[in-house]
């Protein structure tokens, strides 16, 4: 449990998701996530592709499905959640307009993290001729799964633009909150997004 709670997104979403209401946590992982929130009153289901991780989830005593995001959220009905949550993995995703768009149809709110590619150390990566690599981005350019990098100024541009609703974003580095320049310092940002 410690070392979920050292990861900001998961601090942030857990004040955010209050008892009784229902989660469902897109790319779950080993259900770390809504095994935590489980414990503080809330519903939660997990999607997840991979095998092992479908296998830990349900050790972790989450519910989870089976399925790949890339085909959507057909079988969820419209409002059906509370809170829909990708963390850590939007920049992962082939079709990120698509998914963003299936997680407020189906859910009250959407909630979305990921590493800001215009944090300051990867800016002086690239300057330096290299692909940035850290906490937040631990690959190599050759086998990173992101596809799909994006910055804080980029993800509001692209809410501004679909009419989709800032409701609240926090931004990161090392674990403290930036309270501004969040494009430059911060390296992990989190929103809380809704239809306009």
């Amino acid at each position: 449990m410690n070392a979920i709670l050292e990861r900001p997104d998961f601090k942030l979403i857990a004040a955010w998701v209050k008892p009784g209401e229902r989660v469902l946590d897109l790319g779950c992982d080993d259900g770390s996530l809504l095994k935590l929130l489980a414990e503080r009153g809330a519903r939660g289901w997990g999607v997840e592709i991979d095998d092992a991780k479908v296998l830990a989830a349900v050790a972790n005593g989450v519910n989870v499905i089976q399925s790949d995001l890339e085909q959507g959220l057909a079988g969820f009905e419209d409002g059906a959640f509370e809170h829909v949550i990708l963390s850590q993995t939007l920049q992962a995703m082939r079709h990120t307009e698509d998914i963003v768009l299936e997680m407020l149809r189906v859910g009250r709110e959407a909630v979305v993290s990921f590493p800001n590619f215009g944090y300051w150390q990867h800016r002086l990566d690239i300057l330096n001729g290299h692909m940035p690599v850290s906490d937040r981005l631990p690959y190599q350019w050759y086998d990173t799964p992101n596809i799909h990098l994006c910055t804080v100024a980029d993800f509001d541009d692209f809410c501004t633009k679909r009419n989709i609703v800032i409701r609240e974003r926090k931004v990161f580095d090392a674990g403290r909150e930036i309270t501004e320049e969040h494009n430059f310092l911060g390296s992990l940002a989190v929103y809380r997004i809704t239809r306009g």
